[in-house]
């Protein structure tokens, strides 16, 4: 089954293509709604590799200069938005966990984002990692 009419990654439970897909390219290429959409939409890049995607879409000052690729094996396992906050009309949270195993060992990462809208685009600005 092709993967823009597989479920999306993020697990909404929407296909792809009308999910995560509609934000990775076309029309709405990089145009998120809101934080906690851009937020789905990163997880599912994460899952499928799409490295370009992370970087257009993470603040230009926060941003590495390079992000790499999943190391081989690794699989994600599913998302899980825990709060999705406004704090005005251009700055949000989202706090999320993100199940992944890698090499055998099952691994947890919770994490409350911070993002920006600056010239109609959301931006991934950086996050506090909860403790396990």
């Amino acid at each position: 089954m092709a993967l823009n009419a597989s479920l999306c990654p993020c697990d909404s439970g929407h296909p792809y293509s009308s999910c995560c897909g509609r934000w990775h390219a076309g029309a709405l290429h990089l145009r998120a709604p809101d934080a906690q959409t851009l937020m789905r939409s990163r997880y599912s890049a994460f899952v499928l590799d799409l490295t370009d995607y992370l970087r257009d879409t993470w603040y230009p000052a926060t941003r590495p200069a390079h992000i790499e690729p999943n190391p081989p094996g690794l699989k994600w396992l599913g998302l899980s938005i825990k709060a999705h906050q406004l704090q005005d009309e251009t700055h949000a949270t989202v706090e999320f966990v993100a199940r992944s195993r890698w090499q055998g060992k099952g691994e947890r990462l919770h994490e409350t984002s911070r993002f920006v809208l600056e010239d109609g685009r959301w931006f991934y600005v950086d996050g506090d990692i909860h403790d396990k």
